[in-house]
């Protein structure tokens, strides 16, 4: 009788069989950018609640989507919060006179970032329109390399998924991303009583090299006064 040990099944065999995909030019992105900002990013997260009953009549009789009065209320608050609207980059501060706000797309085998360019100086129904062209082209792998450039922060609206913690990733070398989860019925405390309500949570992620607490603090608050009064 042989004293060999018994061969052991390879790695391979363990998992079945493997097949073998290459990333397309987009994928490729992704995988360096996430890799950029976890290797070379100091990142910290806030969170907040809102209370979106406002913001959702005020979408109701607009006709428009939950994220576009979201990426409305981001830009405004941009606009009051400037650095969120920069980049920590080669040593120095880049402060930005656009507001460009990016708005990460995930369908199926879809996951892109068109931007809203000037999203500040455009109205809630104007970027729903914006957005609604930019998914049927996404849809069709037509999106322009220049519609895929230039955001100054990033938008990602996961209100479509039963998530109850958000991280958003940065898009190097900007300053902040913010993500929305998704809207849930909660009973809330108003006048000293216990009523239904309607509240989404919000998460940021900022880049501690040019974002520091208080600024990160003042930009969710903002955000949250602008979907809570419905300024769209």
């Amino acid at each position: 009788m042989s004293d060999a040990a018994p061969a052991q099944p390879t790695e391979q065999g363990l998992k079945g069989n493997v097949t073998v995909l290459e990333p397309d030019r987009f994928e490729r992105s992704i995988a360096r950018r996430s890799a950029e900002t976890r290797a070379t990013v100091p990142t910290m997260e806030f969170t907040n609640i809102v209370n979106m009953d406002a913001s959702l009549e005020r979408e109701a009789q607009l006709g428009c989507g939950t994220a576009a009065l979201l990426i409305n209320a981001a830009a405004q608050a941009l606009a009051t919060v400037p650095r969120m609207n920069g980049a920590y980059r080669d040593g120095h501060y880049e402060f930005y006179s656009r507001i460009n706000v990016g708005v990460t797309i995930v369908e199926q085998d879809i996951y892109v970032t068109p931007t809203i360019f000037d999203a500040n100086e455009k109205s809630a129904l104007e970027i729903a329109a914006e957005l609604a062209d930019y998914y049927i082209r996404a849809r069709e792998d037509e999106l322009r390399p220049a519609e895929l450039a230039g955001a100054t922060f990033t938008v990602v609206d996961s209100s479509a998924y039963d998530i109850v913690a958000l991280s958003p990733l940065i898009i190097t070398p900007q300053a902040g991303a913010l993500a929305a989860g998704p809207i849930r019925d909660v009973p809330v405390l108003r006048h000293g009583e216990v009523v239904p309500g309607r509240t989404m949570q919000l998460a940021l992620s900022v880049d501690l090299r040019i974002v520091y607490g208080h600024h990160a603090a003042s930009f969710l608050e903002e955000v949250k006064a602008n979907l809570e009064e419905a300024r769209a």
